[in-house]
């Protein structure tokens, strides 16, 4: 019990959101839509570089599973235990 206040406010918030829009500030969504102001400067990409040997490592687990795949009979469905 003790749900019903809880609830009519709930009730109340969500008919004041359906029914009376915020003031929208139309030209920052256009900016945030558009993408802003882009970096300044290049990318470096050395940042990135033990991300990418991590996913030269995942490239053989993804093939390992490729190959899991074709040795379930093919069928649409999810895989059947054994």
């Amino acid at each position: 019990m003790g749900r019903g206040r809880a609830k009519a406010k709930q009730t109340r918030v969500a008919r004041e959101l359906k029914y009376h829009s915020p003031n929208t500030d139309l030209a920052a969504l256009q900016r945030e839509l558009s993408g802003g102001t882009p970096r300044s400067g290049p990318v470096d990409d050395a940042e990135y570089d033990e991300y990418a040997d991590a996913d030269d490592d995942n490239d053989d687990l993804d093939d390992d599973l490729d190959e899991d795949d074709e040795d379930d009979g093919g069928g649409n469905g999810p895989p059947r235990r054994r």
